[in-house]
């Protein structure tokens, strides 16, 4: 089993704490994007919604959950150390590998299977796991 990533809250305001923390760097990378893609004023305005940030705010907060990455038997061996915890797999169970996010404070793991397409299934956890376990708890604007 391997580990990629920066964070795994273990409680609900640690989450929230980052979450918001991410703020001012996802305002700055949304105004430098539309810099480089030449917005003028006015379209920046019309362009640059709140709603923007906050979409760059969740996915800079998600692309640093941490994951774990391993077969089929390193996922089931992981499930028995966390017996009752809630279990949301995407994918297909007839494939070996298992990439997985654990959040404590929910009792949640959040889990997606590959055959070879490793980081893709990386980055679909990250957005499973941040739709399913922690929209519920940061200040999203949705």
């Amino acid at each position: 089993m391997e580990t990629e990533g920066l964070f795994a809250p273990e409680t609900a305001a640690a989450a929230r704490e980052r979450y918001e923390a991410l703020g001012p760097t996802a305002q700055t990378t949304v105004k430098q994007v539309a810099k480089a893609m030449e917005f003028d004023p006015e379209e920046y305005e019309d362009r640059v919604t709140g709603e923007v940030v906050e979409t760059a705010r969740e996915v800079l907060f998600a692309s640093m959950l941490e994951v774990h990455v391993g077969d089929r038997e390193a996922f089931e061996e992981w499930q028995a150390k966390h017996e009752g915890w809630e279990v949301v797999e995407f994918g297909s169970e007839h494939v070996d590998g298992v990439v997985w996010h654990a959040a404590p404070f929910a009792e949640t793991v959040v889990a997606a299977t590959f055959h070879e397409q490793r980081r893709a299934a990386v980055e679909t956890l990250r957005r499973q796991a941040f739709g399913r376990v922690y929209s519920e708890v940061v200040p999203c604007a949705r």
